[in-house]
């Protein structure tokens, strides 16, 4: 019998549900941290953050977000709205030269009906697919094969984007 091994996933599976309010955040805790690797943030800009999911759907799944905890896009300026689309091109740019996916879903959970995990912190999900990606394991054993870990994918990341271990940019 061939193991499969994902220990980050059992902090999702046996933690109670995520805190909404904006002080237990973690988008904001990351922010606030001096700990980028810690908190997974791969890229700050001047409006916006990226953080790899801590439970990913796929390799590269990451989460691209406004710096300031806003629920609704109708709260984000524009200055906002610009920089978190143009850093969303921008991880895409930077997961093609990484990784070579042949497809990506992006999207937005707005509100926790919608499936939004953090409903009071707007963000996107970029998650890289490719052809034959899927397999057997998720139907017959409800199991998800991520062939990277988040060490690696933060390592090979802020790499790619010219950020150093202590470079926190904007």
């Amino acid at each position: 019998m061939q193991q499969l091994w994902a220990p980050w996933r059992l902090a999702y599976v046996a933690s109670p549900k995520p805190p909404t309010s904006a002080d237990r955040c973690f988008i904001c805790s990351g922010l606030a941290a001096d700990a980028d690797r810690e908190n997974l943030i791969a890229l700050r800009t001047q409006h916006s953050v990226v953080v790899l999911n801590r439970f990913p759907y796929n390799a590269g799944h990451l989460l691209v977000a406004p710096r300031e905890h806003k629920a609704r896009l109708a709260d984000l300026s524009q200055d906002e709205v610009l920089d978190t689309q143009r850093t969303l091109s921008r991880m895409i740019e930077a997961l093609d030269g990484l990784m070579r996916p042949e497809g990506y879903n992006v999207g937005l959970n707005l509100g926790l009906p919608a499936g939004a995990g953090l409903p009071g912190h707007l963000h996107w999900h970029l998650v890289p697919r490719w052809n034959g990606d899927t397999n057997f394991m998720p139907v017959v054993h409800d199991v998800k094969v991520i062939v990277q870990s988040l060490d690696a994918l933060w390592d090979l990341l802020t790499e790619r984007l010219g950020q150093g271990q202590s470079d926190r940019k904007a």
